[in-house]
């Protein structure tokens, strides 16, 4: 077998054999097969496309090229939850602790945020002495005792992924929707779940910004996980604007305590509880949505999901008392009011652009080495449809840099846009697809 009859066939059209996937992904783990001639066969792909059998195919090659996480020590189904990435996305620091205390196994796997969009794992480094680094034992120990784990993804997870995707962004060859399921799909399947829920986001703040690009990723993944024997479902949502109030790690991880504690914001909370409700349902645990999401409700209210969040940070290390007391968590020096200039209904708000303010404060990577001040973002005062007095409060600048303020008040009033007339809210929950298709919801 050879790369270059390899790379021929893919450019001419022709669909690629199992054993042709799985040669040319370990010859260019291992170093044995060049950057250049993986790069044609990406071209190659990108024009040519992938067939389902394919993709599937290119997947569990590369999550074979690295470690498999066993979890099958784990009594009962164990329900994985992925996000394509959002800004003001702390669904996973919500969702996990009312899936763990309604006796579902939560064994999560999380990455870090890169650009606009934040990363659960940076979210919970600031928490003070929380350590988001558990060996595979202790990992397993601690979801059979307390029914949950969140840890960062191990080097060799995937590795064949990490190489394809660095050689992707170089080449033009992202924007392909094979190598974009195929890169999610394998670390999803490296990471040992019996079951996937996926929420595709869709909007300015998503990757996919266009509904029918995100319907396509969530079929492929969904196809994917289906094809690797998992029970897997996808729920298409809304990021045209960012979801809850705060963008920024430690503003973010109090919205997540206000939130356990039944004070948090609407549009976090509903998506947090449908895409919950997903995981029980393929945990065997309900058969419907809507007891699903009685049963969560149930842990808000009974507190038990605050007891779980408390046991999971002691767990990892962290200092539980931030649960309490806000003043434990990262503080910035800095608080700057962005105010209206005039009166109305708040038309609409970009998240990317909101994201980006974030990022120019210190809250984000423009890079995989940056450094982050966990203290800093941006809090919302006001989202999409509500009414807005002149001179009154749209947002709050966390900042601990002065000269950083100027351009992230520049980049909120320039993702705020004001209407004179009351503005329809949008749905957040827009689309489920399954192996049986897609519907409404």
């Amino acid at each position: 077998m050879r790369i270059y009859d390899i790379i021929a066939k893919k450019r001419d059209g022709f669909t690629l054999s199992k054993e042709e996937i799985e040669y040319f992904v370990s010859g260019f783990t291992k170093g044995e097969i060049p950057d250049y001639q993986i790069a044609a066969l990406l071209m190659a792909v990108y024009f040519s496309g992938m067939n389902e059998e394919e993709t599937l195919y290119l997947t569990m090659a590369m999550a074979n090229s690295g470690d498999l996480l066993d979890l099958s020590r784990i009594s009962g189904i164990k329900v994985d939850k992925h996000s394509t990435g959002g800004v003001g996305d702390k669904t996973s620091l919500v969702i996990a602790p009312m899936v763990a205390a309604a006796g579902i196994p939560v064994a999560k796997m999380s990455g870090r945020g890169l650009g606009h969009t934040g990363g659960t794992i940076d979210k919970l480094e600031s928490i003070p002495g929380f350590s988001v680094v558990l060996s595979e034992e202790q990992f397993i120990e601690n979801v059979n005792r307390i029914k949950i784990a969140l840890v960062g993804q191990t080097a060799n997870l995937a590795p064949a992924d990490k190489k394809l995707y660095a050689l992707r962004d170089v080449t033009a060859t992202i924007d392909n929707m094979s190598l974009i399921a195929s890169s999610i799909m394998s670390k999803k399947l490296a990471s040992g779940a019996d079951a996937i829920v996926l929420d595709v986001k869709t909007g300015s703040g998503a990757f996919m910004q266009s509904e029918d690009n995100a319907i396509c990723l969530a079929r492929q993944m969904v196809s994917i996980g289906t094809g690797a024997g998992k029970n897997t479902i996808a729920v298409v949502t809304n990021m045209d604007e960012p979801l809850g109030n705060a963008v920024g790690n430690a503003l973010e991880i109090q919205e997540v305590i206000d939130t356990l504690n039944g004070n948090g914001p609407k549009d976090l909370l509903e998506v947090s509880l449908v895409l919950g409700a997903f995981m029980l349902i393929l945990a065997g645990k309900t058969d419907t949505v809507e007891e699903g999401i009685g049963i969560l409700e149930g842990t808000i209210a009974d507190g038990s999901a605050k007891t779980k969040f408390k046991e999971l940070i002691e767990a990892q290390g962290g200092n539980s008392d931030i649960l309490d007391n806000s003043g434990l968590l990262p503080k910035a020096n800095i608080i700057m009011t962005i105010t209206a200039d005039a009166e109305g209904f708040v038309g609409s708000i970009d998240a990317k652009t909101i994201g980006k303010a974030s990022l120019v404060l210190g809250g984000g990577r423009e890079t995989k080495e940056s450094s982050i001040d966990y203290s800093v973002g941006v809090v919302l005062k006001k989202k999409v449809g509500d009414r807005v007095e002149s001179g009154e409060c749209v947002a709050l600048l966390y900042a601990n840099e002065p000269d950083r303020l100027k351009q992230a008040e520049e980049l909120v009033r320039e993702a705020y846009v004001f209407s004179d007339k009351p503005v329809q809210r949008q749905k957040l929950i827009k689309w489920i697809v399954s192996k049986e298709g897609i519907s409404k919801y």
